[in-house]
């Protein structure tokens, strides 16, 4: 206990928290694609991706951020550092990630680049990264055009398919950070050469500002890059103040300017030849009149070529600083190691003090690499709607701005650091996918965690009709309502941190957003008042039979298992809320006597009484399906079996009688409701049977249908994979869902990989893939409902083994699969990597760790975006789990609680 709270981060940490001290002005705040996002869309059919291309990118100055290689910079994106390099053959410089649009790839967006990152403390004092670069030119064609050759039913092409790794011939280029003192970073650039012959790299660290002052009619200050003496840079700034870059030798600086070459872009002729493309021009092809002479400028680049022998290694050494260092100080003397190495060590003591001694060295490096993927992927977010509705100044292939999206998100204020599902494929927040990131960072950081959750209902996020904005592309676009959870889980987390005392003000602060978020969904998801929702698309994509968030074809609604679940799940976690606060202040008892009420209804109206086929539950099948409501009133259920009809399991929720106890009128209320409503209890688990230690169980699920649901669920040939729960039963690889309406058919096959529809891109596929976020649910919802049945109640698990597990050994099975997709097998690979060789035999790519949006439902290939460490860092909740000392820490949490979430901290 000691270690943990007087390592060196923890202080940090503390020092960030209590006393101001700047520990996390400085980070990787930087985007990896700022090209082809919606905040620089100025086209007039609202296709980002196309308007303003990675092409452009090199020479056209962005309004809304900035992207780079490795980057980092100050809280509010002003000063901004990264990578830039050449390998003598490449056609431009490397300053950014490349990847394929939406219309490029064949299955839709992605990035064709081999990165990884590899540490962080969450204060960002210790940082690695890694960028593998072939030393063969970059095959930017051959990307595009294969992969457009290639159709859905075809493997995507990827950077390593082309041939520009065979024989080890690239660069290993790490990126350490070690943070001197809150405003002075220590910057290492070693470059290793994987291949057999001496190889010339051009390594270009570029310090540059963002633009903020090409936008505005009225002239602002704008900053400035001046070189001072050989090897030192001011960089001079109006709000930020002046920082210093230090250069380790004596290398050429070359200046230019970060504006738009216009005469390229827009066939307009510069005002200044000096544009932010100068630097590719000079190094590219050596035309030395694109850089300044007077070394002044608002971008600079150190220009270093290395000399790399094969299996050698190059360093490079520079300092970013707050402070003029005196003309004897050397910014390169004996400390600068000295400090990289106690940065590195104080990060293995922070995370010693996580992971379990017993954990084996190769789980340890994937929660460390899971870890640094949450923390790497913050980005400084800047989307002031209002102001970018209404520019003042438009790019000259703009006549008049085109109000496409988000104009009714006018109040939207975005300045803001935030956990990214991705940086470079989703450069943007998602709030279901944030929610998910909260729970893993809360586990290191609870301040971020908090003040995330914070943001997105702080007043200039949450809309006035109290929705949370889902994403950029649509910010009225509807994802399941998660927000909730991820409260309650960062509250209980942090009581259990602080020894049992929680963070009130959080929770009540909380509250009252979730309040409207809440009633937004009853007012606008529950049309016919009901209480069945219909939802949208959900971010489940293409997982039903038709696009749900469009209008369907038959007219009607679609009255969905998962969005009544998870308005069910919303309205127990709000009951977990109101009752813990209720033992303080008696004004929530009220509320919770509300949501307990309005939970009953929900749950009931999934199986009602006496209405035979067209509610959710079918008797004859034993689950649960969405159910299509005609325009005339006639209705049929979709007889799909996915996550749909797995995601009632969610919504669960066990207390104690200790909380009649303590409440007596919120007691005497539910004994009345119970009494009058007896008919709403017959189908779903009573609330008023005791379970083990006389717990009661609130769930839409009795014993009967759980039994029934877990019975396809853990059967290998539906839904259980080796390595998780698929979100599409594989059932129908066989028996595929055919639905005919009017002439017109509709189809549903299992999909284990990349979709072959065009729906949302083609690149988001739930029909059989296994996903992390639903996962990460299941698991904690049978840890919820063993605290209830206890040991007596056993299933079959997998189905038909003949092996009987409780619901938490099912829970620790289901968890022990979705490590293995990382893990090495007894062979020695990783089902992560799948085929790919290079991955899984080379000594220099087979412990980097990519974390997959989603992985094959069969073989555990990833999947999708490759560095959506995101939700899938979830897995490190898993690794930390140990067996029968967390089902004990569980158990003990779950008793100091008044409500039994279950949530475990380990």
């Amino acid at each position: 206990m000691e270690a943990i709270q007087f390592s060196s981060e923890k202080l940090r940490l503390q020092e960030a928290r209590e006393a101001n001290l700047p520990w996390k002005k400085w980070g990787p705040y930087l985007s990896e694609r700022q090209w082809g996002t919606v905040r620089e869309d100025y086209s007039h059919t609202g296709n980002a991706w196309d308007y303003f291309t990675h092409d452009q990118a090199r020479s056209r100055a962005y309004r809304w951020g900035e992207d780079g290689l490795a980057g980092i910079s100050d809280d509010k994106q002003q000063l901004c550092f990264a990578l830039a390099l050449w390998n003598g053959v490449d056609p431009i410089l490397k300053e950014r990630l490349f990847g394929l649009t939406n219309s490029e790839g064949n299955h839709g967006e992605d990035v064709k680049e081999y990165y990884f990152y590899l540490d962080s403390t969450p204060t960002h004092s210790y940082m690695k990264y890694l960028y593998k670069y072939p030393q063969a030119a970059y095959p930017y064609n051959d990307l595009i055009q294969t992969n457009r050759q290639r159709n859905r039913l075809q493997p995507e092409y990827e950077l390593i398919d082309t041939g520009v790794f065979d024989e080890d011939r690239y660069f290993d280029v790490f990126v350490e950070y070690a943070k001197q003192s809150p405003e002075e970073i220590l910057i290492k650039i070693s470059v290793w050469n994987r291949g057999p012959q001496t190889a010339t790299l051009h390594l270009l660290p570029t310090l540059w500002f963002r633009n903020t002052w090409s936008w505005f009619p009225k002239a602002s200050i704008k900053p400035t890059l001046k070189q001072l003496d050989a090897c030192t840079v001011a960089a001079v700034h109006p709000i930020l103040g002046e920082r210093y870059l230090y250069c380790e030798g004596s290398v050429p600086l070359l200046f230019t300017e970060n504006e738009t070459n216009t005469e390229r872009i827009f066939k307009i002729p510069n005002l200044s030849p000096y544009v932010k493309d100068g630097i590719n021009h000079y190094v590219i092809e050596g035309k030395h009149d694109r850089v300044n002479p007077e070394k002044i400028g608002t971008k600079m680049a150190a220009h270093y070529v290395l000399e790399v022998p094969a299996g050698g290694v190059e360093v490079v050494r520079l300092r970013l600083s707050d402070r003029r260092l005196y003309p004897e100080e050397n910014p390169f003397d004996s400390q600068f190691e000295e400090v990289i190495s106690t940065r590195l060590e104080e990060a293995d003591e922070f995370y010693n003090t996580i992971l379990s001694p017993s954990l084996p060295n190769d789980d340890r490096n994937i929660v460390r690499q899971a870890f640094a993927g949450m923390l790497w992927t913050k980005q400084f977010y800047y989307y002031p709607v209002k102001d970018w509705l209404s520019d003042e100044i438009l790019p000259p292939d703009c006549t008049q701005r085109y109000l496409l999206r988000n104009k009714e998100w006018f109040h939207l204020e975005s300045s803001d650091l935030l956990s990214m599902p991705d940086k470079w494929e989703y450069p943007w927040f998602a709030a279901w996918d944030l929610a998910f990131h909260c729970v893993v960072l809360g586990l290191i950081d609870m301040d971020f965690a908090k003040a995330q959750l914070k943001l997105m209902t702080n007043q200039v996020y949450l809309h006035p009709n109290g929705q949370i904005p889902a994403y950029e592309w649509n910010f009225s676009d509807v994802n399941p309502p998660v927000h909730c959870m991820a409260t309650w889980q960062i509250y209980l987390m942090d009581k259990a941190e602080r020894g049992g005392k929680g963070d009130r003000h959080f929770l009540e602060s909380m509250f009252h957003k979730l309040l409207m978020n809440f009633t937004w969904w009853v007012n606008r998801k529950d049309e016919l008042g009901n209480n069945v929702f219909e939802g949208g698309f959900l971010g489940l994509d293409n997982i039903g039979v038709f696009d749900r968030s469009a209008p369907l074809p038959s007219g009607g609604m679609l009255e969905q298992a998962d969005g009544t679940s998870w308005m069910a799940m919303f309205c127990l976690d709000m009951l977990s809320i109101a009752l813990e606060l209720s033992l303080e202040n008696s004004v929530y008892e009220e509320l919770a006597c509300k949501f307990y009420e309005h939970f009953i209804h929900i749950a009931a109206a999934m199986d009602q009484i006496g209405i035979n086929h067209d509610e959710l539950w079918d008797e004859e099948d034993g689950f649960f399906y969405d159910v299509l409501r005609f325009p005339h009133g006639d209705a049929q259920r979709l007889k799909v079996r996915s996550m749909v009809g797995l995601i009632p399991l969610f919504a669960c929720a066990v207390f104690s009688t200790e909380v009649l106890e303590k409440l007596p009128n919120l007691a005497k209320r539910m004994q009345y409701f119970n009494q009058q409503n007896e008919k709403l209890m017959v189908n779903i688990s009573d609330p008023r049977k005791p379970g083990v230690g006389d717990k009661r169980l609130l769930s839409p699920i009795n014993e009967d249908k759980l039994r029934r649901i877990l019975q396809k669920m853990l059967d290998e040939s539906e839904f259980l994979s080796d390595y998780g729960i698929r979100a599409l039963s594989r059932y129908h690889h066989d028996h595929p869902y055919i639905f005919n309406m009017e002439g017109n058919i509709y189809r549903v096959d299992y999909e284990p990989a990349e979709s072959s529809t065009g729906l949302f891109g083609g690149n988001s596929n739930w029909r059989g893939p296994i996903w992390m976020p639903v996962n990460a649910l299941l698991i904690q919802s049978l840890r919820k409902m063993y605290s209830y049945y206890g040991d007596e109640f056993k299933i079959e698990c997998p189905t038909g083994s003949g092996q009987w597990m409780t619901l938490w050994e099912v829970a620790d099975e289901i968890s022990h699969r979705l490590c293995k997709i990382f893990e090495k097998n007894e062979q020695g690979r990783r089902p992560v990597y799948g085929d790919s060789e290079k991955f899984q035999s080379d000594p220099h790519w087979q412990d980097l760790i990519l974390f997959y949006e989603y992985f094959h439902g069969d073989n555990g290939a990833g999947l999708g975006a490759n560095h959506q460490t995101g939700w899938t860092g979830l897995v490190a909740k898993w690794f930390l789990a140990d067996g029968d000392l967390n089902r004990q820490k569980a158990l003990d949490e779950e008793c100091s609680s008044v409500m039994c979430s279950l949530f475990v901290q380990t």
